[in-house]
C-alpha cells in the first residue's frame, strides 16, 4: 500500500524510531486532535513502517526503520539514474552552447 509521507507521518516516523512510545505520548506531541494522530499512527502502521503493540491497557508504536530502509534503496537507483541522465543532459548544453559561441 502507498501512503504520502505527510509533515505529519514524518514526524510521528522521527519520534518513534529511536523508541517504543504509547500512542497518547505521540499525540500530545501535536497540536492536532488524538483521533487525527491515530489516524496517521493506523495509516503508517498499514503500510508496514510503523508497528503498534498492545502492553496493558497502552498501545505503543515504533517505526520499522528496517522498511525505512528498503525504500530508500529502491528510491537509490532512481536517483542515480536521473543524476547519470540530468549530467549527460548538462554535459550536452554546456557543449551546444560553446559551438554557437
Amino acid at each position: 500500500m502507498f501512503t504520502r509521507l505527510s509533515p505529519t507521518r514524518r514526524e510521528i516516523i522521527d519520534l518513534t524510531a529511536g523508541q517504543s512510545l504509547p500512542v497518547n505520548e505521540v499525540a500530545d506531541q501535536f497540536e492536532i486532535s488524538r483521533p487525527a494522530v491515530s489516524k496517521h499512527i493506523k495509516t503508517l502502521n498499514e503500510c508496514g513502517l510503523v508497528v503498534i503493540r498492545k502492553k496493558g491497557r497502552n498501545r505503543y508504536c515504533r517505526a520499522d526503520v528496517r522498511k525505512l530502509k528498503k525504500v530508500s534503496d529502491w528510491a537509490e537507483q532512481y536517483r542515480q539514474f536521473w543524476t547519470h541522465k540530468l549530467n549527460a543532459l548538462e554535459t550536452l548544453l554546456a557543449e551546444d552552447e560553446e559551438e554557437n559561441n
